[in-house]
C-alpha cells in the first residue's frame, strides 16, 4: 500500500508554485498554464483508513484550488459546461476561485445545482466535464483536464465551514401542491427547483432517513452522510415538507394523491433500487448478499459501528465481489472496513472496461483488494449447514464488441477453478422497482421497467413527471440531477399557466 503525501506537504508546494507565479508581472499565457501540474488530492494513508470508515479523499486545500483553477484556459466556448448535465457555468465558477473568490464561486454553481458537496465527491467528472477539457485535450490525456469536481467541491466545503451557507429565495406562495417521491437526487433537485417558484412541496420518502442512494447507497469514506443531511436541511429551511416510511404504491396509491389529497403535480423519482442477481447455482446460500442489501446495512443503518449499532451484518473472513462498477468498488472496501481478511474483486472483462471511476478503483487497490480480471462464477458452493465454502469461477477471454461497445467476453472451456471464500456480494448493477407499475393504472414502462417519459419529462399520465434511474436506469447523481431540472422545469410551466 502506497502511502500519500500529507495534505500539509502539498498545500507547501501549491504555495511555493503560486508564489512564483504571481512574482511574475505578465498574464499567464496558455503554455504556462500546461505547466503547472494537476494538483493531487490529499488522502488519508491506505493502511489507516482500512480501519476507519471517515472520508478518504481530504479536500484541496486553499492554495492548491487556487493553483488548480489556475490551469484553466477559460476558453470562448467552454466546451467543460456541455459535458455538463446541469450546465454549471465552469469557467466562471473557476476563475473567481483563481482569484481567491471562493464565495463567488460557490453562488455561481448554486445558480445550477443544489448538490455541490455531493457532486463534487462522487460524480464521474472525468467522462463527462472533464472529458471535452481544452487543457486535457491539449495535453492528450483527460487525466490531466482541470479537475472541475474538486474544484467544485472545495467551493462546497468552504461554504459549509463559514457555517452558514446560503439558502435560495422562495417566491410568494401560488396555492400549488407538487409531491415528490423519493429524496435522492433527481428528488431533491426537482423539491428545490419547484418550492423556489413559491409552489408547496411535499418530498416522500420509503426509508426513515432522507438522502436516496446517497445514504443508503454510497459509503461514508465517499460521502459523509453530515453532508447529504445539510443539504436535505436546505430543502427543510426553504419550506419543503418532508415525510419519511411512506412507501408510495403502498402507503398511498399514486393516483390517489392527486385525486384526494390535492396535489397539482408529481414527480417520481424512487430510483432503480431492485438487485439483479445472476441466476445461478449456491445464490440461495448463506453468505450471499445483494450488494444494495448489504451497502443499505453498512450505510444507512450504520453496521458498520460494531459498538453501537443494531443492525446485524455477517461477518465474512474471505469475500469475493462480482461486478466492476462503483458499487462493486463500494462493497470491497466495506468488507475491509467490516473486517474481512481477505476481499476479492471478480470481474469478466478487464481493467479497461470496468465502468467504476479509475480514482475509485486505484483506491481499492491501495486497500489491499485484490482484482480477478477476466473471470466470473460459475456456480457457488456451499456445506451441509447452507453456507458458502467457495466459488467455482470461469475463465475469460474479450471477443467482439458488444451493444455497449465492450469487447465481449467469452468463456474459456475448461478454466473451471474454485476460489474458497465464505462470503460473496453480487454487484451486477440494478432494476426499477416495480411497485408503482403494479399500482398505477396507465403509468407507461419500457421491458426493463424504466417509466417513459417525454422530451419534458412527463409520463404517460396527465400532471405525473419522472426522471433519475427510474427513468434512466442505474446512473450517476448528476444525471439524475439533470432528470430533476428538465422535470421541475416542466412542473413550472404547467403550474404556471394553471395560475394564469
Amino acid at each position: 500500500m502506497n502511502a500519500h503525501p500529507t495534505k500539509e506537504l502539498l498545500a507547501a508546494e501549491a504555495a511555493q508554485r503560486l508564489q512564483e507565479i504571481e512574482a511574475r508581472p505578465e498574464a499567464l499565457k496558455p503554455k504556462d498554464r500546461l505547466k503547472i501540474p494537476t494538483q493531487e488530492m490529499p488522502a488519508q494513508d491506505p493502511a489507516v483508513r482500512r480501519g476507519n470508515i471517515e472520508e478518504v479523499a481530504c479536500g484541496y486545500s486553499p492554495e492548491q484550488a487556487r493553483l488548480e483553477a489556475l490551469r484553466c484556459f477559460q476558453c470562448k466556448n467552454a466546451p467543460c459546461i456541455e459535458g455538463c448535465p446541469v450546465r454549471i457555468d465552469i469557467p466562471a465558477f473557476v476563475r473567481a476561485i483563481s482569484e481567491g473568490h471562493v464565495k463567488q464561486a460557490i453562488d455561481i454553481i448554486k445558480l445550477n445545482s443544489l448538490l455541490p458537496s455531493v457532486c463534487g465527491r462522487v460524480c464521474p467528472q472525468e467522462v463527462q466535464c472533464q472529458a471535452p477539457c481544452t487543457v486535457g485535450r491539449t495535453l492528450k490525456d483527460v487525466g490531466q483536464a482541470v479537475s472541475i469536481g474538486r474544484l467544485e467541491r472545495f467551493a462546497a466545503d468552504w461554504e459549509r465551514a463559514q457555517g452558514t451557507p446560503d439558502i435560495p429565495p422562495v417566491k410568494p406562495p401560488t396555492g400549488k401542491k407538487v409531491a415528490v417521491i423519493g429524496s435522492g437526487p433527481a428528488g431533491i433537485t426537482v423539491a428545490a427547483d419547484v418550492r423556489r417558484e413559491g409552489h408547496a412541496v411535499t418530498l416522500f420518502e420509503a426509508f426513515h432517513k432522507p438522502g436516496g442512494v446517497m445514504v443508503y447507497g454510497i459509503p461514508e469514506f465517499r460521502l459523509p452522510k453530515l453532508i447529504v443531511q445539510k443539504e436535505i436541511d436546505t430543502l427543510t429551511t426553504m419550506g419543503v415538507k418532508l415525510v419519511t416510511n411512506f412507501v408510495v404504491g403502498r402507503t398511498r396509491a399514486l393516483q390517489d394523491l392527486l385525486d384526494k389529497d390535492g396535489f397539482d403535480a408529481i414527480f417520481i423519482g424512487t430510483g432503480a433500487g431492485l438487485p439483479k442477481f445472476m441466476n445461478i447455482e449456491g445464490e440461495n446460500l448463506v453468505g450471499v448478499f445483494s450488494a444494495n442489501e448489504y451497502l443499505t446495512r453498512a450505510n444507512l443503518m450504520r453496521a458498520y459501528d460494531f459498538g453501537h449499532a443494531q443492525t446485524p451484518i455477517f461477518r465474512s473472513h474471505k469475500v469475493a465481489v462480482l461486478g466492476g462498477g462503483n458499487v462493486a468498488m463500494d462493497s470491497a472496501r466495506m468488507a475491509v472496513r467490516l473486517g474481512a481478511e481477505d476481499v476479492h474483486l471478480v470481474y469478466r472483462r478487464t481493467e479497461v472496461e470496468m465502468p467504476a471511476r479509475v480514482e475509485e478503483v486505484a483506491h481499492a487497490k491501495e486497500e489491499g483488494i485484490v482484482f480477478h480480471l477476466l473471470q466470473n462464477a460459475k456456480r457457488i458452493l456451499g456445506n451441509e449447514q447452507g453456507c458458502v465454502t467457495g466459488m467455482e469461477c470461469l475463465k475469460y477471454q474479450l471477443g467482439e464488441p458488444d451493444a455497449s461497445g465492450r469487447r465481449r467476453p467469452v468463456e474459456i472451456p475448461g478454466s473451471e477453478f474454485v476460489m474458497p471464500v465464505d462470503t460473496v456480494i453480487v454487484a451486477i448493477g440494478n432494476e426499477s422497482n416495480p411497485l408503482i407499475k403494479q399500482t398505477t393504472i396507465g403509468l407507461e414502462t419500457d421491458k426493463w421497467g424504466h417509466i417513459i417519459v417525454d422530451a419534458n419529462g412527463k409520463t404517460s399520465l396527465d400532471r405525473v413527471y419522472a426522471g433519475g434511474d427510474i427513468v434512466l436506469g442505474a446512473a450517476t447523481v448528476i444525471l439524475a440531477m439533470g432528470e430533476g431540472r428538465r422535470a421541475a422545469a416542466s412542473i413550472n410551466r404547467l403550474l404556471a399557466e394553471s395560475i394564469a
